[in-house]
């Protein structure tokens, strides 16, 4: 399992890239996360980074019918949180390679 505080600064962009595959509520962005190898991620984790999402206008929710239980809100990335998503990529890159470079070896002038 991956240590909370190490999935504290990437949860948002993860969340974001789930809701980008798919239009979908917040249960199953906690199960998807688990089947990605995130672990057990409970839905109190998740809804506050939804809030904060959606209070910087990156996601939008719809509300729908449920085939089991009360209506569910359905959330989908805005323009906003594209770009969002897409800067998180690139500095995920960057994260990526500048770890990779430590740990595997090269040098810090490559």
């Amino acid at each position: 399992m991956i240590p909370s505080q190490m999935l504290k600064g990437v949860l948002e962009g993860c969340v974001l890239e789930i809701i980008r595959k798919q239009e979908t509520y917040a249960y199953e962005i906690s199960k998807l996360l688990e089947e990605y190898g995130f672990g057990t991620i409970s839905e109190g984790t998740i809804y506050p980074i939804i809030l904060r999402l959606q209070k910087s206008d990156l996601i939008k929710a719809t509300v729908r019918d449920s085939n089991s239980g009360p209506k569910r809100k359905y959330y989908h990335l805005t323009e906003e949180g594209i770009t969002k998503l897409n800067e998180f990529k690139d500095n995920w890159t960057k994260l990526e390679h500048a770890i990779n470079q430590l740990f595997i070896g090269g040098n810090a002038d490559e």
